[in-house]
């Protein structure tokens, strides 16, 4: 059984998540410079057989798209050459980084640790995961 792999995507750099073995729970993997994003999901995919690829869907709260959205085309469409067989779904990110930080700030993390933007994508990107595990 293949694993899913939820992307936050950024233009200096993407958050990774991805499945436990089990496909039950979401776990953060890391962040990874967005230049270096395709050679890290092709190793994941060589690595743990990826069955499907979520990636953020950036809305307004007036439902407009952001203009990030021209970035993260480009990128599926280059995904989707290198990897013709992984089938990308999007899901709606509006909330994500705001409930990284609340999560942040639950769990007891510093102001200092709260600032790590690193930290903030990996944690929106096994939300992201998360939400769409749960809506399953």
């Amino acid at each position: 059984m293949g694993r899913i792999v939820a992307l936050d995507y950024g233009g200096k750099r993407c958050g990774l998540a991805m499945t436990d073995p089990l496909g039950m729970f979401a776990v953060g993997l890391d962040t990874v410079p967005t230049e270096l994003l395709i050679k890290e999901i092709k190793r994941l995919d060589d690595t743990h057989q990826i069955e499907k690829l979520i990636i953020g869907l950036p809305l307004r709260m007036s439902g407009e798209l952001s203009a990030i959205e021209e970035q993260i085309q480009r990128t599926i469409s280059n995904i989707s050459k290198a990897i013709e067989s992984l089938p990308i779904e999007r899901l709606d990110e509006r909330f994500t980084s705001k409930l990284a930080m609340q999560t942040m700030i639950e769990a007891g993390a510093s102001k200092k640790q709260r600032r790590n933007k690193e930290t903030i994508d990996k944690i929106s990107a096994t939300l992201l995961l998360q939400e769409y595990l749960n809506s399953r």
